[in-house]
């Protein structure tokens, strides 16, 4: 083979190679993309779960002069409602969790998430107080440590205060009658 033909040969060979690592990183990014869509975002593991909540305090919101801490959530059952609001999604779910206080097997403790105090308290004179308790938490500093980055979000909260499920997104019908009731069934027998 002659130099012009082995240059020509290197030359061609160097414009495949060009051509497909674009397409071979095209291919990658819409096999991630494919991936990730078929993933259901409300289904992200916590790393919290298994593990004692965060040590926090905070003031009441309906009560500033009283507070809401980890010791609130031992030796009863408890859902932690991340809500605001100015959040659409927990305006959705909030008649579900006015039925869900009428059920004696647990309480149901609000975080006031990144809120003006005074929105909070308007809302819930409106639409009614689901909550057993609601701690206040507008800068976000106990947010941060629950690992909360959107609203809704609940936790399920065992008697020993292991949180035990996290749930991201609105709580509707079908989410307690097939996820969290069966849970908070569980940790009854339990005890």
């Amino acid at each position: 083979m002659d130099s012009t033909s082995m240059a020509a040969s290197k030359s061609s060979s160097r414009r495949i190679l060009v051509a497909l690592v674009p397409l071979a990183l095209f291919i990658a990014l819409v096999a991630l993309l494919v991936f990730g869509l078929g993933n259901d975002p409300r289904k992200v593991p916590s790393p919290l779960v298994g593990k004692p909540v965060p040590v926090f305090e905070l003031p009441e919101l309906t009560d500033p002069g009283r507070t809401v801490s980890d010791a609130d959530l031992k030796g009863k059952i408890s859902l932690v409602n991340v809500w605001a609001s100015w959040c659409n999604s927990c305006r959705a779910e909030h008649q579900a969790l006015m039925a869900l206080a009428e059920i004696p097997d647990f309480q149901i403790v609000g975080l006031n998430w990144k809120d003006e105090g005074a929105d909070a308290n308007q809302v819930l004179r409106m639409t009614g107080n689901p909550y057993d308790m609601i701690g206040y938490d507008p800068d976000n500093t106990v947010g941060i440590d629950w690992g909360v980055y959107g609203a809704p979000e609940t936790f399920v909260v065992d008697k020993q205060g292991i949180i035990r499920y996290k749930h991201i997104g609105p709580i509707d019908r079908k989410v307690w009658e097939e996820t969290l009731q069966p849970l908070v069934t569980q940790l009854q027998a339990d005890g």
